[in-house]
């Protein structure tokens, strides 16, 4: 179980992942931008534009995703339901928590999770 000074250093791991990924989702906006506007002189430079693209625009999909949950997390830190795991109501490990701050399934549930989102 966390203690106060532990989910604090905790949430200053989160706020700081948070700045983090609003500016690479910003630099891959930018970057999707600027390939939407460059000159393709034939097919292959279209089909990598093409590719550039859509790599950059999972990766934002992704961090977006990362993004939300980290601000969710943020929130259970307000709230003070921060540590505690949204399926059996336990306490998250610690090493769970430092390995994946927004973390909202203690280990067990999140195998029950997984197994049933496959």
């Amino acid at each position: 179980m966390a203690n106060k000074k532990q989910i604090e250093e905790l949430k200053e791991i989160l706020i700081d992942r948070l700045a983090l990924i609003k500016n690479n989702i910003q630099e891959s906006r930018d970057s999707i931008d600027s390939l939407k506007n460059s000159e393709c002189n034939d097919e292959f430079d279209y089909a990598e534009v093409s590719s550039d693209s859509f790599k950059e625009g999972i990766i934002a999909n992704q961090q977006v995703k990362e993004l939300e949950e980290i601000e969710s997390a943020l929130l259970r830190i307000q709230k003070g339901t921060y540590g505690v795991c949204e399926m059996c109501d336990e306490q998250i490990a610690l090493g769970r928590l430092r390995a994946k701050p927004f973390a909202k399934y203690c280990t067990p549930c999140r195998e029950i999770y997984e197994g049933e989102q496959e």
